[in-house]
C-alpha cells in the first residue's frame, strides 16, 4: 500500500509541474493584436528564456556527468536538425490556424519543449527516489520554472493566430512527458539516473539551436541588433534570477 501511495504522489506531482506550464500563456490574454515590433520583442524574450533554461540544464547535467551531458547536447542538435529537414521536405501539419513555415516553427518549439519535458519528468522521479522532501523541492522548482517556459511557447504561438487558451493547451501538452516519465524513473532510479545528464544535454542542445536558427531571425526583423541584445540579456537575467531563488 505504501508503494501505491508513493507512486500516486509522484504521478500527481509530475502532473502539477505539467499543468503549471499552461499558466505562462495567461499574460497574453490581454494581447488582442500584436504588431510586428512586438512579435520581434516576443521572439527575443523567448530566446533569452530558452538560453537561460539551457544554461540551467547544462549546469545540472555537468554536475552529474560532463561527458554524458556533451553527448546529450550533440544528440539534441542532431535530432532537431533532422526533424527540421524532415518537416521542410514534407507537408507540415497545421497548428491551430497556422500554415506553412509558421506551422513548422510552432511545431519545432513545441517539440523542443517536449524533449525538455522528458528530462524534467525523469528529474522528478529520480528526486522522489531520494526521499519525499527532496522530491517536493525539485517538483516545486520545476513547476515554477515551467511558467516562463509556457510563456516562451505562447510568445511564438499567439502572435501567429493561435488563441491564448489553445497556446496554454499546447504548453501543457509539451509537458505531458513529465508524468509519463516520472513514475518509471521513480521505480527504476538506478537505471534512469545515469541517463539524466544525457536527457538534460539533449534538451539544451535542441533549445540552443532553436534560438539561433528560428527565434533570432524573427527578433531581428523589427528590432535593431542592439535592441535584440538588450531584450535577450534582460529576459535571460529574469529567468536566471527566477531559477536562483527557487530552493533546490
Amino acid at each position: 500500500m505504501a508503494i501505491e501511495v508513493s507512486l500516486l504522489t509522484v504521478f500527481i506531482a509530475a502532473w502539477i509541474t505539467a499543468i503549471t506550464t499552461g499558466i505562462g500563456a495567461f499574460p497574453l490574454v490581454f494581447a488582442d493584436r500584436i504588431s510586428d515590433r512586438w512579435l520581434s520583442i516576443g521572439a527575443a524574450i523567448a530566446s533569452g528564456l530558452m538560453l537561460a533554461a539551457s544554461h540551467s540544464l547544462i549546469g545540472e547535467g555537468n554536475s552529474i556527468g560532463a561527458w554524458r551531458t556533451l553527448i546529450g547536447i550533440a544528440t539534441g542538435l542532431l535530432l532537431i536538425v533532422m526533424a527540421n529537414r524532415w518537416m521542410e521536405s514534407h507537408d507540415t501539419p497545421d497548428v491551430g490556424d497556422l500554415q506553412g513555415a509558421s506551422a513548422r516553427k510552432a511545431l519545432l518549439i513545441v517539440g523542443v519543449m517536449t524533449l525538455h519535458s522528458f528530462a524534467e519528468g525523469v528529474g522528478v522521479g529520480v528526486s522522489y527516489g531520494g526521499g519525499e522532501e527532496l522530491g517536493v523541492f525539485i517538483t516545486t522548482a520545476i513547476a515554477v520554472h515551467n511558467v516562463p517556459e509556457g510563456l516562451a511557447i505562447a510568445l511564438v504561438l499567439v502572435p501567429r493566430g493561435v488563441s491564448v487558451w489553445k497556446a496554454a493547451g499546447w504548453s501543457v501538452f509539451s509537458s505531458v512527458p513529465q508524468p509519463i516519465m516520472a513514475v518509471p524513473a521513480f521505480l527504476f532510479v538506478s537505471t534512469f539516473e545515469p541517463l539524466l545528464p544525457v536527457g538534460l544535454g539533449l534538451a539544451a542542445g535542441a533549445m540552443i539551436w532553436m534560438v539561433f536558427s528560428e527565434l533570432l531571425p524573427d527578433a531581428n526583423k523589427s528590432l535593431t541588433p542592439s535592441g535584440v541584445g538588450i531584450v535577450i540579456v534582460l529576459s535571460f537575467m529574469a529567468m536566471f534570477a527566477f531559477q536562483t531563488f527557487i530552493p533546490h
